[in-house]
């Protein structure tokens, strides 16, 4: 077996930087927002995890059945040679990937992609441990800035799962869509996991669970500032809000200040004033319809070959050529 190797093109100085810069422009907008990527330290991955478990959370299981029933056909269709994963995570989902490309197929190489050092090497390794026959070659890099660093040569797809696409916002997906779109030379290959617009009533609770996994999860991101940049967030004076925008198509995620506070940020020397009330944005979840999917990708570059989509109509995975 040869052992997975790591490309590391993001330090934990990088991620401080853009943690440090993030939180500043952010915390000083009006209204007050926050990236989503800054949940993931070890607790909040681990409350992930448990999210992805939880009955309301429909995402996760009804992703994956999906790929389970049409995983041949991706493979069949793609003939990919190497399988670039970003944001692998785990990568769980990636395994029946990995089989149908594998089972018969040209799969030579696989490239997962994440920040975590620790966390890509563990799931690489452990990938090349399953699939004695695959190189694995992980990458350590921003999804979202480091596109040029992924390998080229050789037919590739890259897939991007978990719908978490939804998190960026219009002119962030449009520049990510393009940025993919350049690194692919003609006829390589896109697959994309995205949620579908459905009733809010089921939609809503996904976000905002009975058991209060979510809200924990929503302010562990104060908790993050507070271990990486010496800030004083009271968390537990922060409510969960998950809200249905429906002009946007998106659900949006806050914190609200149960009282008047001020906070202070001690490495950024930042002082933050909250009313009682005010509420910051940590993170929005958009959902597609198949027919706008098809649009923003057709103007980054992208011709559709096939959408599938579980029997609810709730997700989506969309195989797309780049042209």
């Amino acid at each position: 077996m040869t052992a997975a190797t790591l490309e590391i093109h993001l330090t934990d100085d990088d991620l401080t930087a853009a943690l440090r810069s993030d939180v500043r422009q952010g915390l000083t907008a009006s209204p007050k927002w926050l990236p989503p990527k800054w949940f993931y330290d070890a607790r909040g991955s681990e409350l992930f995890e448990q999210i992805t478990e939880l009955p309301e959370y429909y995402p996760t299981r009804t992703e994956r059945a999906l790929l389970e029933s049409v995983v041949g056909e991706i493979a069949a269709v793609a003939q990919a040679e190497v399988l670039v994963e970003l944001g692998a995570g785990s990568a769980a989902k990636t395994r029946l990937l990995l089989d149908a490309l594998t089972t018969g197929g040209p799969l030579k190489t696989y490239v997962p992609q994440d920040v975590s050092v620790s966390a890509l090497r563990a799931s690489a390794d452990e990938v090349a441990a399953e699939f004695p026959g695959l190189a694995v070659h992980g990458v350590v890099s921003d999804f979202t800035a480091t596109l040029d660093n992924l390998p080229r040569g050789g037919r590739r797809m890259i897939a991007f799962l978990g719908g978490t696409i939804g998190n960026l916002v219009p002119a962030e997906r449009a520049q990510f869509l393009s940025g993919v779109h350049d690194v692919l030379e003609p006829g390589e290959r896109l697959l994309l996991g995205a949620g579908l617009v459905i009733d809010p009533a089921i939609l809503v609770p996904a976000y905002d669970d009975a058991a209060g996994v979510t809200a924990e999860f929503n302010r562990n991101v104060l908790h993050v500032l507070n271990s990486r940049l010496a800030a004083n967030f009271a968390p537990e004076k922060f409510a969960h809000v998950a809200l249905w925008d429906e002009e946007n198509e998106w659900i949006e995620m806050r914190l609200e200040a149960t009282e008047a506070m001020s906070v202070t940020i001690a490495d950024l020397d930042l002082t933050v004033d909250f009313a009682a009330g005010e509420r910051l944005r940590t993170e929005i979840s958009a959902k597609f319809r198949p027919a706008g999917l098809e649009k923003e990708l057709a103007a980054a570059g992208f011709g559709t070959e096939r959408v599938w989509t579980d029997p609810r109509d709730r997700f989506a995975l969309v195989l797309a050529e780049r042209r």
